[in-house]
């Protein structure tokens, strides 16, 4: 072996690492600056592709529909999903940002990062058998799907297979990366993995979540931000009846609620909020030494968030003041405004005018009409033309974590069409169609919806300039990020495990086996669609 002088080293690699540059820089360049004759092909044999992964995107929605886990106890959808990725060539970190459940899947190399994420937990009491036109549980109590959180990573995981393809066939710069949102229902997942850094390296966020319709919007989402705190009382127990040096902790909860309903009326109108007493002592003969209180606060912004936290705040302490009791208080989640990406937006609608809705069978649109009688809806059936593209709407309403993330990295949310319109949402009904053919085509169609922007993510750099100038330079007059977790705050782990460690093992011998099965309906013994008990 001849050895070389260390300048003489230092310069031959030089000369090596620039003749790679120039072998490859031809080759980074034309996937970076695609001809719209390129991007056409290429979109077409990624629609090809995932109309080739039906069954996974069945296999998985219907997976998940059966485990029908709680917030922080999605387990067995972790253990699951992160095993299937794992076997198609994904790194997998898992226990992400403190949260045991929360993982990270990643494949390729370079950029731009395209993250996908979409919830995965379930809601309480929503147990219901899929497929079947009237309430019947399949665990009575348990939880299960009445959202359709089951179908959002079934989206994802069809998309960046067949993206997988493509860009290893095409040699395309770039890294995807798939992320659940656990505890959605509880708002305690994306700010812990915001505080986690687990964003810092992302480029662009392509969130879904499940709806009626394929479509997505730009700017202040519909909806609000909250902070979701838990109040606890410590007081001194007594006889109830023959001692009177007690301190009732549930009567400091008590005049706390109170307090909060009369400084409604005084509060904006654009406000939302709701407690429930999660504590509320033990027996009526004994002074309760200690009660809690849990809830959500919401409102449009930041400042307005933040006023009305420290008038909560003011208002326990007030309570105990009044009783003579401590008072102890725990962030439980948080959820900022959202804020989503206009370019982004506007590139994905034109994927979404690409790829329509379903073709729903006749069968299908009756059943969605007797699913809508039966909770006495509007019977409009299943969406056929789109909603096109949502501009911002200021408005009250409910909130998602996925705001956090928006106001960290360039984000749009993409819904499709895996449920019936018109229903309630976190209710029985809204589980009945979420494993059924009716949600594994939305699935297909989401998947398309999101392969196609992320594909123009990957081939036209145009597009990720205009997003980060759209989040640097506009977004920015629109509000200023603020973290409510604070340094100590940590996830409430404990939340869900005695209602999962009850009903687990009666959900148990629901899980679908799709070795056994072809769908999750087959295994249930439902022809779907069924309108009346057999």
């Amino acid at each position: 072996m001849v050895l070389l002088p260390h300048r003489l080293f230092s310069s031959f690699l030089r000369r090596i690492t620039l003749l790679a540059m120039c072998i490859l820089a031809p080759q980074l360049l034309h996937a970076a600056e695609a001809s719209p004759e390129r991007l056409e092909r290429i979109k077409l044999d990624l629609l090809s592709k995932i109309e080739t992964y039906r069954k996974t995107g069945q296999v998985v929605n219907d997976k998940l529909f059966s485990f029908s886990e709680l917030a922080y106890e999605e387990k067995e959808t972790a253990r699951f999903l992160t095993g299937l990725l794992e076997q198609n060539g994904f790194r997998i970190k898992r226990g992400v940002g403190g949260l045991p459940t929360a993982w990270i899947a990643t494949w390729g190399n370079g950029k731009p990062v395209i993250a996908l994420g979409s919830d995965v937990d379930g809601v309480p009491k929503t147990s219901q058998k899929p497929g079947v036109a009237w309430r019947e549980p399949l665990v009575d109590g348990a939880p299960g799907h009445g959202e359709g959180h089951n179908s959002g990573q079934a989206v994802n995981i069809v998309a960046a297979l067949a993206l997988k393809e493509i860009m290893t066939r095409e040699r395309l710069p770039g890294t995807i990366v798939l992320w659940p949102g656990v505890a959605e229902e509880l708002l305690g997942g994306k700010a812990f993995l915001v505080r986690a850094g687990v964003f810092r390296d992302v480029d662009f966020v392509l969130f879904n979540h499940v709806g009626n319709n394929l479509g997505t919007g730009w700017g202040q989402g519909f909806g609000t931000g909250l902070v979701s705190i838990e109040y606890t009382f410590t007081g001194e127990s007594a006889h109830a009846a023959a001692a009177w040096h007690g301190r009732s902790a549930l009567d400091a909860v008590e005049i706390m609620n109170t307090a909060w309903n009369f400084r409604r009326e005084h509060l904006r109108p654009e406000q939302r909020s709701h407690y429930v007493i999660t504590d509320g002592g033990d027996q009526p003969n004994v002074v309760p030494s200690r009660a809690s209180v849990w809830y959500y606060i919401r409102e449009m912004d930041f400042e307005n968030i933040r006023k009305n936290v420290k008038i909560a705040d003011d208002i326990a302490a007030g309570a105990a003041l009044a009783t003579g009791t401590q008072i102890t208080r725990r962030v439980v989640g948080s959820a900022a405004p959202r804020h989503f990406n206009r370019p982004l937006a506007e590139a994905a609608q034109r994927n979404i005018e690409r790829v329509g809705l379903p073709a729903w069978t006749e069968e299908e649109q009756r059943f969605a009409k007797a699913v809508q009688a039966l909770v006495e809806q509007p019977q409009t059936g299943l969406n056929t033309s789109l909603a096109g593209l949502r501009p911002p709407v200021p408005v009250s309403g409910p909130s998602d974590d996925i705001g956090d993330v928006t106001w960290i990295v360039p984000t749009i949310t993409i819904s499709y069409p895996a449920n019936i319109p018109n229903l309630p949402v976190h209710h029985w009904s809204a589980a009945i169609a979420m494993a059924t053919p009716i949600a594994h085509k939305g699935v297909i169609s989401g998947a398309k919806a999101v392969g196609l922007t992320a594909l123009d993510l990957l081939l036209q750099p145009a597009l990720g300039h205009a997003a980060k100038d759209y989040f640097s330079n506009v977004q920015s007059r629109a509000g200023t990020y603020v973290q409510f977790l604070g340094p100590d705050d940590a996830p409430v782990l404990d939340r869900n495990q005695q209602t999962t460690a009850r009903y687990r093992p009666l959900l148990e011998k629901f899980y679908y086996d799709p070795e056994r099965y072809d769908t999750y309906l087959d295994q249930l013994g439902v022809r779907f669609p069924q309108f009346s008990k057999p």
